[in-house]
């Protein structure tokens, strides 16, 4: 019997080395499917992780910062939902909770503390003046801010007297800037003094907007003015002082033209 012709054998090697078939759409289908189940599963297995397990649930609460309240303090207002699911846990909630209830916290930063803690994070406003109220005394922040009422004076920090009253001289300034506005004068002629003065400050006396005095411990007057050009008005004290140790009173409203008198 005759072999294949020579035609017959390059069209069985050209058969054999052509495309392969391509791909059905039913195959592209199937695979599309497949990868949606699966994509399904793991965003499931991943929710349940977060929401369903026990693996991570809030367990504890750590406080830091803290100075005059207590942990404890701060973890009661923060009620931070012990149990829950980390990944349900408002933070904003708790933080607002904290500055409501703990007007002496000044910032809180809540951070999710990974598998299963809450980290509490406070700075507390610190006191530079106090107004005696009865027998107890409210603490007032840098801002101006009455943030706390205590039984006991803390050490160092001087008192404020508001002297300006709806009648006579001081009536005006207290029609025109209000006692908050004052409060705030006051505030910042005390952050202003000089580092040697303000541990010795007593009082921070408030006639007017423009006549804050500053009493110290040893009996000796600094008139300050008004809270304006605080810097150069500590210059000049810090210089004024120096040149007249034994003087008792001290004028700085006018820092270009400082005067002292008394011996």
């Amino acid at each position: 019997m005759a072999g294949p012709t020579t035609a017959e054998r390059g069209e069985r090697q050209q058969g054999s080395s052509g495309p392969p078939p391509a791909r059905g759409p039913g195959r592209r289908l199937r695979t599309i499917v497949i990868l949606a189940v699966v994509v399904v599963l793991l965003g499931a297995g991943g929710a349940w992780v977060l929401y369903g397990s026990q693996w991570l649930r809030v367990r504890h609460v750590s406080v830091s910062g803290t100075l005059v309240l207590t942990p404890a303090q701060v973890r009661e207002a923060a009620d931070a939902p012990v149990g829950a699911p980390m990944a349900s846990v408002d933070t904003d909630a708790i933080a607002a909770r904290i500055r409501r209830k703990l007007p002496r916290v000044d910032t809180v930063d809540v951070v999710r503390s990974w598998p299963r803690g809450i980290d509490l994070k406070v700075s507390e406003r610190t006191p530079v003046l106090l107004i005696r109220k009865g027998r107890n005394f409210v603490e007032v922040d840098d801002e101006g801010v009455r943030f706390a009422t205590v039984p006991q004076a803390p050490k160092g920090v001087p008192g404020l007297e508001l002297s300006a009253s709806r009648k006579g001289p001081g009536a005006a300034s207290l029609r025109r800037f209000g006692t908050g506005r004052l409060v705030r004068a006051a505030v910042r002629v005390a952050g202003d003094l000089p580092a040697p003065v303000a541990r010795t400050a007593r009082t921070v006396r408030v006639r007017s907007y423009d006549a804050v005095s500053v009493e110290l411990g040893d009996g000796r007057t600094v008139a300050w003015g008004s809270d304006e050009h605080g810097r150069a008005k500590a210059r000049a004290l810090t210089a004024l002082m120096k040149a007249a140790p034994g003087a008792r009173y001290f004028d700085v409203t006018v820092p270009t033209a400082p005067a002292s008198s008394g011996s």
